[in-house]
């Protein structure tokens, strides 16, 4: 495992057109001040300091989850935190790279 999957990172293009298909769900856990200056249209802000509380909401959405943030370190904080509450979820890294493979 290379240090960037290890890191939650290292999502692949195959990773995130599953995770497409099957209807995910962009979360961009962005401050909402960042949030506000440009964001995928759809995606749903959920800052990183808040997500651990909001573990249950997610879950009731019922589908996979796609983190992003500026630049990929903080949806890799995320993705680990939903991972380990048995969320399927992966790191798009930042949004602006993201919303290019969309």
């Amino acid at each position: 495992m290379g240090l960037l999957s290890f890191l939650g990172l290292g999502g692949s293009t195959n990773n995130l057109t599953d995770f497409i298909q099957k209807g995910a769900v962009i979360i961009d856990v962005r401050t909402p001040g960042e949030f506000s200056n440009g964001h995928i249209k759809g995606s749903k802000n959920i800052p990183l300091n808040t997500i651990s509380g909001k573990i249950n909401e997610i879950k009731k959405l019922n589908k996979p989850i796609i983190v992003c943030c500026q630049s990929g370190m903080r949806s890799g904080q995320a993705a680990s935190i939903l991972k380990s509450s048995g969320i399927e979820v992966v790191n798009g890294g930042g949004w602006q790279s993201l919303q290019s493979k969309l």
